[in-house]
């Protein structure tokens, strides 16, 4: 296998990174989550593409796959994708007084525990070092929670719904000083 390699996604790479989180958001998280709470977790999970648009958001490709994808924000949404009206805020934040946002973070299935998501993590948080904010956070799903405890965020807040009607799927506030 070649190493990874990681690049700011772009337009062209929508159909291949909604494959990703399908893909993921269907396999990852069956040890989390009961069938009816993974099909209800696509009301607060996917495609944001405001975060491709800002070139905020990542992809890893491993011998030509697209093997995670990931980015960060300087805009006030936690979390959703585009869908997600109830959870949007495109407001700025501000570096000196509000955490930038890790969003988005999917893997592919058939390349876990190689490294993919702590890649695109440190990208992240190196991104936004450089922006000036000094803090992170996110939401993060009970599948995505053990990777973010090893990298040395804590979590803030639990939810127990992340969307708010519907089955309930939990979540975690989590962040990290920089």
């Amino acid at each position: 296998m070649a190493s990874p390699a990681i690049r700011t996604a772009t337009m062209d790479d929508l159909p291949a990174i909604s494959a990703v989180m399908e893909r993921a958001i269907a396999e990852l998280q069956k040890p989390f989550l009961d069938a009816e709470q993974i099909a209800a977790s696509r009301r607060s999970m996917g495609l944001d593409t405001q975060l491709v648009a800002d070139g905020t958001y990542f992809c890893v490709e491993v011998d030509g796959a697209l093997a995670g994808c990931g980015g960060w924000s300087r805009r006030a949404t936690l979390y959703g994708g585009n869908h997600s009206t109830e959870t949007r805020d495109d407001r700025l934040l501000d570096p000196a007084t509000e955490p930038a946002r890790i969003r988005a973070m999917y893997t592919d299935p058939a390349f876990t525990r190689r490294g993919i998501g702590r890649l695109i993590l440190d990208s992240c948080e190196e991104a936004a070092r450089a922006a000036g904010f000094r803090r992170l956070e996110m939401m993060a799903t009970a599948a995505g929670e053990p990777l973010y405890s090893a990298c040395g965020y804590h979590v803030v807040q639990r939810v127990d719904r992340m969307a708010s009607d519907g089955v309930a799927v939990p979540g975690a506030v989590m962040a990290k000083d920089l």
